[in-house]
């Protein structure tokens, strides 16, 4: 009888056990992800400012542009947790946003080589962006659902692990991507 109860008090020790160090590594998972997030979003912080003086000149009606773009860049300079870099850049996003439109007033602006080549790096920073976006996704939906389920999310309770939030377009950045394109001939 006593072995029995200590098998059983063993094998919980081990299922405890188990069940922690799959928390942690879930965890340990999504920061990784994020910081290859990180990675790519400190080469677009690179390229802002030179995309922004490759403009300045052609643009001298859009200061308002051009300065939230550079305020978006500030602020995400200065974010520190995974949250707020995730709303900086969210507010970065949607102030280059407001840059690809203006710059469709500007034919010469469109045709300089140095705005073109800017423009294409930041596109593929853009793509890696998406691709490095989706994993740290998939990472946070696999803590978070490690978190919310039986039996796990009781030791996660007892361990201070929490649920996480994804990245995402944000509300502005959700309505415009849910627009149908303009075309126009």
């Amino acid at each position: 009888m006593i072995l029995a109860i200590l098998i059983i008090l063993v094998v919980l020790v081990f299922l405890v056990i188990g069940l922690y160090n799959r928390l942690v590594k879930l965890r340990n998972n999504r920061e990784n992800a994020f910081a290859d997030i990180d990675v790519q979003l400190k080469q677009r912080l690179d390229l802002i400012p030179q995309l922004v003086e490759a403009v300045k000149g052609y643009m001298k009606h859009e200061s308002t542009v051009l300065n939230d773009i550079t305020n978006a860049r500030t602020n995400a300079l200065k974010a520190t947790s995974i949250n707020e870099k995730i709303a900086a850049e969210t507010q970065l996003s949607s102030a280059l946003q407001g840059l690809q439109v203006a710059v469709e007033a500007y034919p010469d602006l469109k045709a300089s080589q140095n705005f073109i080549q800017l423009q294409e790096e930041i596109s593929d920073i853009e793509n890696k962006l998406a691709a490095v976006r989706r994993f740290f996704n998939s990472a946070t939906k696999e803590l978070n659902n490690a978190v919310q389920t039986f039996p796990s999310n009781i030791l996660a309770g007892m361990f201070g692990f929490q649920r996480e939030p994804m990245f995402d377009l944000g509300p502005d950045q959700r309505a415009k991507s849910e627009e149908a394109p303009k075309l126009n001939f």
